[in-house]
């Protein structure tokens, strides 16, 4: 006798993001260093922007997947306000880092939208989402 098939929830391992507008890139980095090496799953399930996006290159790509309702937002780095009275400045040297993290199929991208700006760039679900990263399994 069958039943069909039952939607299983993310598994508890999985590291899902819903809401994450980014941060301090040193912080990101060390925190999917972290995810990498447990071997977690990555599930983009909503915005990743700004520091976020550097999940894509530390956290191996099969390892990583996104829902209808991922997106990605990517922008050049900015010095700490803190050190800019407040001002948002940005950082030649934190930019050609993040470049440096990004996986080929993320620079090929960038690229193709005129490079990272001051400007947010968004990526969005559809093709070149997938372009770059696998969609989850209908789990999700």
């Amino acid at each position: 006798m069958s039943f069909g098939s039952v939607a299983a929830p993310a598994a508890a391992s999985d590291y899902v993001i819903k809401r994450d507008f980014g941060g301090y890139v040193e912080e990101y980095k060390a925190k999917y260093a972290r995810i990498r090496d447990t071997g977690q799953r990555v599930v983009i399930d909503g915005i990743c922007n700004s520091a976020c996006t550097l999940v894509l290159g530390i956290v191996p790509m099969n390892r990583i997947c996104v829902t209808p309702r991922a997106s990605l937002g990517f922008h050049q780095a900015y010095y700490d306000k803190a050190w800019t009275a407040g001002v948002k400045v940005t950082s030649a040297a934190g930019t050609a880092e993040l470049m440096t993290v990004y996986p080929n199929e993320v620079k090929r991208w960038i690229a193709k939208v005129g490079g990272l700006t001051a400007e947010m760039k968004k990526l969005k679900n559809g093709f070149d989402l997938w372009m770059i990263v696998d969609p989850c399994p209908d789990e999700f």
